[in-house]
This record gives C-alpha cells, sequence and structure tokens, in this order.
C-alpha cells in the first residue's frame, strides 16, 4: 500500500464528521470503522429491508458503501477547503450479497491536484469471521477546491 502525507493534520476528525453528515448512509446503517491516510473502511450489517427479490443485499447497497468508501479515501489527501465528489466508477459484482455483514475497504491509487483515482473492496463476512470478496469498484475523484462538503444543495428551495 502507498504511504500518502495528508495535506490537513486532522483529516480524520475531518472524514468522520463529514461521513456523520451522510444520511444515506444512516439509512444504510452503515459505520466508518477505519480511517487513515488515504485509506477508509465502512462496515454495514445485513439488513433484509435492503435485499433484492433473492433475499441477498442488493447490489447498489453494497456499491454505496463502496462509492462512500473510495470518496472519503481521497477526502483523507485533501486540502482542509476541498471536498471529493465522484466523477466516474466501474463496479464488477463477484457474486450474491450474502452475510452477516459487509465491509467496504477503499485506498488510494494516485492522489492527484484535481483527480484521484481510488480502489475500493467490498468483502461479505460469515458467522464465523470468514470473508469473501463480493465486489470491486475503481473510482475517480474530483476535488472541488474552495467548497464545503456541507449542505449547499436544496430541492425545496430550487428555483
Amino acid at each position: 500500500m502507498t504511504e500518502f502525507t495528508p495535506q490537513d493534520p486532522d483529516f480524520e476528525a475531518r472524514t468522520r464528521a463529514s461521513f456523520a453528515r451522510q444520511t444515506f448512509m444512516a439509512t444504510l446503517g452503515a459505520q466508518m470503522s477505519a480511517v487513515r491516510s488515504g485509506y477508509v473502511e465502512i462496515v454495514m450489517a445485513y439488513n433484509d429491508q435492503l435485499t433484492q427479490q433473492h433475499g441477498y443485499m442488493h447490489g447498489v447497497a453494497l456499491a454505496g458503501i463502496a462509492d462512500s468508501a473510495a470518496g472519503y479515501a481521497a477526502f483523507t489527501l485533501m486540502a482542509p477547503d476541498e471536498s471529493p465528489l465522484s466523477v466516474e466508477y466501474k463496479v464488477n459484482m463477484l457474486r450474491p450479497g450474502a452475510g452477516e455483514r459487509f465491509i467496504a475497504r477503499a485506498n488510494v491509487i494516485k492522489a492527484g491536484r484535481t483527480l484521484s483515482v481510488v480502489q475500493a473492496n467490498v468483502f461479505a463476512v460469515d458467522a464465523d469471521g470468514n470473508e469473501k470478496l463480493l465486489q470491486t469498484m475503481l473510482q475517480t475523484m474530483i476535488a472541488l477546491a474552495g467548497k464545503s462538503d456541507r449542505v449547499e444543495f436544496n430541492p425545496a428551495g430550487a428555483s
């Protein structure tokens, strides 16, 4: 794993505070379990409200935790006045979402001034703690300079 030097010495607190404002992650029941420079891990328990017709965790829920893990991995390396936004990603779904809990682990591959490339993998964890790779994602993130990661868009108030 490549070592990166964060631009913000308070990156962990800033990353965790931003994640705490993500209502979608709260809806999924996802929690940020690890934050390091260029690395984030998000965990989510099985929830039958988030399954598809076969009873597996829905691929979109799993891709959602991968997307957030990747975005926040990039965020750990950004300046305090920057925030991340996904530009694109590709997800390969390797097996169905069967497990007791799910872990998304994201590592920055290349941190650029404007664009960063991040890889995220989602694993299912069974009752014995065994992990199986379910999804792999490659994502490009953009650093929005001078843009807060707080809510600025209000669809109800948009004209």
